[in-house]
């Protein structure tokens, strides 16, 4: 009886001690964790202010504004005062909607906190495509073009020009003849000459075709004009009215300007003006595969489809294997095409970039148009900040 006790008791001890050394371990386990956590953080927080010293050191030129983002909590916010009214007076300062040494519309619009956001513009535009498309089941990605510009001026003679697809649009492969390359007040540019010109459209539809639609990425801001007439022919609305109902209003954006050009059409390939933290939105937007407060602003297949490397390594002369999806760059994707960060590019330094992995948004304004920065915030989220992140 003595020995069983004996046993019970030694047998009593062992469970003890395994759930102690179990408890021990689980704590331990946690403790770690919260210590990666803190270290990550930690390390992320001494990136940030780094860069925000270099910024204001002018290694990145002339930035505007810098937001980090994450799990939906504002990490940082950093506002910068640039004097442009004394910046631009070796240039030419015309009061032009196109002038880009105009302070009165660069980088922000007549005095406003309304930035302009160059080409993001571009990546907004194809938002409210897919929402045309979501709302619209006769009209798909594979629809011709020519026939939903409803341009009765020029005549579509060209065959290929006639097979252009709204997808063709979307990524870049039109096949129009189109020189972007330059600099922008190169009066070769034929974004200079669009936006120079009294009816865009016509513009764009006279560029002869040098390439088969849907087999060659050639950047084209053109086609994004075209983009927008199309959807004021699904939707039988002008984009802004479209923008405003479909995504400006449920998103809480009430403050914002777009151009508009000389036909009267509204300039969806640069021309749109927000405030940084609405540009935010467009990302929380995105990172939530589309939904806002629970609502379903445009759909998940739209979401992924955009920001997925549909086009691979289309900017080879870039540091970074760089693929693009439905008006949507992508800066670094996984051999299998699945997108680790996904970014709306705008001339000056205008970037909206999302890291679905990390629940990260980071948001760029600036106006480096006249002289070339020590250092690209193109690249900070690459670089810098996502490096931070993996700091264990």
């Amino acid at each position: 009886m003595k020995a069983l006790m004996n046993r019970t008791k030694k047998l009593s001890f062992l469970i003890f001690f395994i759930v102690t050394l179990m408890g021990c371990n689980s704590k331990k386990k946690g403790s770690i964790k919260e210590t990666q956590k803190e270290t990550s953080q930690n390390a992320l927080s001494a990136v940030i202010d780094s860069i925000n010293l270099e910024i204001n050191n002018g290694a990145y030129g002339l930035i505007d504004r810098f937001m980090v983002i994450r799990n939906d909590a504002l990490l940082a916010d950093f506002k910068y005062d640039q004097d442009y009214e004394t910046i631009v007076q070796k240039y030419d300062t015309t009061n032009h909607q196109y002038n880009f040494n105009s302070t009165d519309w660069h980088p922000y619009y007549k005095e406003s906190e309304l930035h302009t956001l160059q080409s993001v513009t571009k990546s907004i535009t194809s938002i409210l495509f897919g929402i045309a498309l979501d709302l619209n089941e006769d009209y798909n990605v594979d629809n011709k073009a020519m026939p939903l510009v409803d341009n009765k001026d020029i005549e579509i003679e060209d065959l290929r020009k006639q097979n252009i697809t709204i997808e063709d649009l979307l990524t870049m492969r039109s096949g129009l003849q189109w020189n972007e390359e330059t600099d922008h007040n190169d009066t070769t540019n034929d974004c200079f000459r669009l936006e120079s010109s009294d009816n865009w459209i016509d513009y764009v539809l006279s560029k002869p075709i040098d390439t088969i639609p849907g087999t060659k990425f050639v950047y084209n801001g053109g086609g994004t004009v075209l983009l927008g007439k199309i959807i004021r022919t699904i939707t039988g609305k002008r984009i802004d009215d479209w923008a405003e109902e479909k995504l400006f209003e449920p998103l809480g954006i009430t403050n914002y300007y777009w151009k508009e050009t000389p036909d009267g059409e509204i300039d969806t390939e640069g021309g749109l003006y927000l405030k940084a933290e609405d540009l935010a939105k467009i990302g929380s937007l995105f990172l939530n595969k589309g939904k806002w407060n629970g609502k379903q602003i445009v759909s998940e297949s739209w979401v992924t489809t955009s920001t997925s490397p549909l086009l691979k390594n289309v900017k080879p002369q870039w540091q970074s294997v760089t693929g693009y999806g439905y008006q949507w760059w992508i800066p670094e994707y996984t051999n299998n095409g699945k997108s680790k960060i996904y970014s709306a590019n705008g001339y000056g330094g205008q970037y909206l970039m999302i890291a679905p992995e990390y629940n990260l948004i980071i948001v760029f304004n600036g106006w480096n148009i006249n002289d070339e920065p020590e250092k690209s915030t193109y690249r900070v989220l690459q670089n810098r900040i996502i490096p931070a992140l993996k700091t264990k």
